[in-house]
């Protein structure tokens, strides 16, 4: 079976790296014409060449800080003045950011949450009208498998992931009857430029090595790709998944002890 995105449009916010462009990539490849979000140029840039490289449809980056509603609206609009519309929306931006829950201040709650759950609010809600008008839409919204199963120490991200959870059962409910499909996909430990960073402040090893170490604590004993995670998300936004809709599904080698 082959996931189609033929005449797609599809929208992905942090688009310009690991997980967000190995989606945006996937989809390139599955016909989609593609629009990127990230808030820095250059990286957008670079991000754009390399999925223009394998892509079927068009491909344009629009710099965009998705914790500012004014940046979602206009880059929203930009990208309905290039491609004419939007079928397609991966609510991906997003940093995991944790701690202990009296080191978490006030200003750090209210940037997560702008960032993982207002974001998300926004952008689809920008997109919504036209996707019940045309009775066809998809929206992805990428959480991590702490929002299911919250460790302690795991404030903020696990909290705002969680309600993220709940935003795609609520919109789910909202979009059936117009053929409108949301999920959520659960990331665990997937290979991404986080895990280069963090390897970078390690000081120690090679990176293959800190992944392998990493991969340890998996069930299936290793980390995963990103292009893995993004083969699931490719198959959401296709019609192959046409009766899945309001699921939250774990793209994780069975790292979560949640189903």
């Amino acid at each position: 079976m082959h996931a189609d995105l033929s005449g797609r449009v599809a929208v992905i916010t942090g688009g310009s790296k690991g997980i967000g462009r190995a989606i945006a990539v996937r989809m390139a490849q599955s016909g989609a014409d593609v629009a990127i979000l990230a808030r820095t140029r250059q990286t957008l840039d670079d991000a754009q060449a390399v999925i223009e490289r394998t892509a079927k449809g068009r491909v344009h980056a629009f710099a965009c800080d998705v914790r500012r509603a004014d940046d979602i609206a206009a880059a929203y609009a930009n990208v309905i003045g290039t491609f004419g519309k939007v079928d397609i929306v991966v609510n991906n931006a997003g940093v995991s950011q944790t701690g202990s829950f009296m080191s978490v201040t006030d200003d750090v709650w209210q940037a997560d949450f702008d960032l993982k759950l207002f974001a998300a609010i926004r952008l689809t809600r920008l997109a919504w009208p036209q996707m019940v008008e045309r009775r066809w839409g998809r929206v992805i919204n990428v959480l991590n498998i702490g929002a299911k199963a919250p460790r302690a120490g795991s404030a903020p991200t696990s909290v705002s992931r969680a309600a993220g959870m709940a935003l795609t059962k609520v919109l789910a409910g909202e979009g059936a009857p117009h053929n409108v499909l949301v999920n959520a996909l659960h990331v665990g430990l997937i290979d991404s430029d986080q895990w280069v960073r963090k390897h970078e402040q390690s000081g120690g090893g090679t990176y293959d090595e800190f992944l392998a170490d990493m991969g340890r604590g998996v069930p299936l004993g290793r980390v995963g790709r990103a292009d893995e995670f993004a083969n699931v998300a490719c198959f959401l936004a296709s019609d192959l998944a046409s009766y899945v809709t309001g699921t939250s599904i774990n793209v994780d080698g069975n790292l979560s002890p949640v189903i």
